[in-house]
């Protein structure tokens, strides 16, 4: 979230900031800072108190007489009755701020390209296109018995995807693939974490309270399944103060994501395109916020190397300000080339959020002059699975209808090809 005393000291300037994402955020700040006023004046009377108790409490041992002190300590229980009232409204203004806060989304960083819509995001660089002419993915994965659409959508229904025989060997050999490249090439530590997490994860990184219609809950247990792994591993640090040196801290891990928002029709909602549940290997780090904006980018790359030892032709572009996601202040998509829909769909995105999850998680680090300050945190697709599965098997189609295997996976799969 951000932080109130900047809301109040440059509130014109975070205005107009916001309104680059194409909505405006005006009544919200208003809101923010009517509730701020409020908030401190509780705070002011609660300080006044407190030192009428002290001033009282002083007195009392240096006076003699009984009746006399009796009634200092009647005074001193009135102000911590007093004290208990104002203390309940300053919990409740609390968070009744944070609440309002939690609506406000992150500031696009200065140069963040601004934009009104996708059309508008910023190409960065891209790699040599597939002149080939393959067919499409869901093709190439029934004629060699990959996956079977039919009983997935039968049985399970619209949304979920069923691999069989060598594709779900393919989607496992893959995942091993990008868990061993982060961790042995770019020194990510590899961890283990739940899917089903707590309602206060879900808000530390800035899935709730916007997005919950999209989230998958569990009953009345305040539980939801992990939209992706980057709610779980960010949260193994919440409300944690690091050492400097301990900076930077890179995760990476694999889980199932669960979201609500699969599509209704298109070419995007068929095969493995767009799905309730997949595969994913994330990639999590924690900065000094000196650093964050280079890590991006060594992030970013990071996720690239998958695509190049992969042979897939892809693309790097900087979203807009209109584009990003709501808790990001910059973020580049990696998007691969389809060579049977002559287009590119997104397999990663890598943001900074800069100190606005770590506000919600309250993670800090004490610097060298012994201050505390916000950590900044990042995370990247590494990749999507369903997407990488699709394209791979596109790029990769041979004239014989067997596919060949990147010669980088094929330790992990076992084969040259899959016929």
């Amino acid at each position: 979230m951000l932080d109130i005393q900047r809301l109040r000291n440059s509130t014109t300037e975070i205005k107009d900031r916001l309104a680059t994402r194409g909505n405006k955020y005006d009544q919200q700040i208003e809101n923010a800072l009517n509730n701020d006023k409020e908030r401190r004046k509780i705070e002011t009377q609660l300080q006044k108190l407190q030192a009428q108790r002290n001033e009282i409490s002083q007195v009392i041992g240096q006076i003699s007489a009984s009746k006399e002190r009796e009634e200092k300590k009647r005074k001193v229980k009135k102000i911590a009755e007093a004290m208990e009232e104002w203390k309940q409204k300053s919990q409740l203004i609390n968070e009744k701020q944070k609440a309002i806060l939690y609506e406000i989304p992150n500031l696009p960083h200065e140069n963040c390209p601004n934009g009104g819509n996708e059309k508008e995001n910023l190409l960065i660089r891209e790699t040599k296109k597939s002149q080939k002419n393959s067919p499409q993915h869901t093709e190439i994965m029934q004629t060699l018995k990959l996956a079977n659409f039919e009983k997935a959508s039968k049985v399970f229904g619209a949304g979920f995807s069923l691999l069989t025989g060598k594709g779900a060997k393919l989607q496992r050999a893959l995942i091993q693939f990008m868990l061993n490249l982060q961790t042995e090439a770019h020194q990510y530590q590899e961890v283990a974490v739940p899917v089903i997490i707590p309602r206060a994860c879900m808000i530390a990184t800035g899935q709730l309270p916007k997005f919950e219609e999209e989230m998958y809950s569990i009953g009345n247990d305040s539980l939801f399944l992990a939209p992706t792994a980057e709610v779980p591993i960010t949260n193994l640090y919440q409300d944690t103060l690091l050492k400097e040196n301990e900076l930077p801290i890179k995760l990476t891990g694999h889980t199932s994501c669960f979201r609500r928002e699969a599509g209704s029709g298109g070419k995007l909602t068929r095969g493995l395109l767009r799905l309730h549940q997949f595969e994913k290997v994330e990639l999590v780090r924690i900065e000094h916020p000196e650093n964050s904006f280079s890590a991006l980018e060594e992030l970013t790359k990071h996720a690239e190397i998958v695509l190049k030892q992969l042979e897939i032709p892809y693309r790097v572009i900087e979203l807009c300000s209109a584009d990003l996601g709501f808790s990001a202040t910059k973020t580049y998509d990696l998007e691969v080339w389809s060579p049977s829909d002559k287009t590119y769909w997104e397999v990663s995105s890598c943001s900074n959020f800069g100190d606005y999850q770590a506000r919600r998680l309250k993670l800090r680090f004490k610097d060298k002059g012994g201050g505390n300050q916000f950590c900044h945190t990042l995370n990247g697709s590494g990749l999507a699975l369903p997407r990488l599965i699709a394209a791979l098997l596109e790029n990769h189609w041979q004239e014989d209808n067997s596919v060949k295997i990147p010669k980088a996976l094929q330790p992990y799969f076992g084969e040259e090809k899959i016929a």
